[in-house]
């Protein structure tokens, strides 16, 4: 599949197909990927997760999207930007986040495609400013937040996640045009 919205040097970028399906489900099944969110997913969460992520492209013109390294084609996981509406003083926002399969960890990919989807939230989508959010025991995704040069703006506790669970405390950070 070569169908990319848009690319990074090693990165495709690209809406979902249902062939990720399998790839995706193993993904959200490992208990490492998954490691800062209160369960892994079954494959049926997973499927309904892209049927999600397509209804979120096709609505609002962006996404989570699908990742592939370009150099074989091989899916990696998800970069990208999706609408954020739980109920929370920062809320409805635009959000951008990351999720890679183990293989693609340490290799500067998340930094890599989150800035190119930041050039293409400012630049193609005429967005103002993006959130991103993370437990604050995540410091790997926190760490790239920096380095895609968001600003840590505070600490919350995330209104989805049981109260005093570990992962209930989160970081936000913001970056604007």
């Amino acid at each position: 599949m070569n169908s990319y919205l848009f690319t990074s040097k090693r990165l495709g970028i690209r809406n979902w197909s249902l062939e990720d399906l399998e790839p995706f489900a193993k993904m959200n099944q490992d208990k490492d990927v998954m490691e800062f969110f209160p369960k892994t997913s079954t494959t049926k969460e997973t499927r309904e997760m892209i049927l999600r992520l397509q209804e979120e492209f096709i609505h609002k013109g962006f996404t989570f999207y699908a990742v592939e390294l370009l150099e074989n084609k091989e899916f990696i996981g998800f970069i990208g930007l999706i609408q954020t509406v739980f109920v929370a003083d920062f809320t409805p926002c635009v959000e951008i986040g990351w999720r890679l399969k183990k293989s693609a960890w340490n290799k500067g990919y998340a930094t890599e495609g989150a800035l190119r989807c930041l050039e293409y939230a400012f630049n193609e989508l005429n967005l103002n400013e993006i959130y991103s959010f993370t437990p604050s025991i995540n410091k790997k995704s926190e760490r790239v937040m920096q380095k895609i040069g968001m600003k840590k703006v505070k600490e919350f506790n995330h209104p989805k996640i049981d109260k005093g669970h570990i992962l209930e405390k989160h970081v936000l950070y913001k970056i604007e045009k």
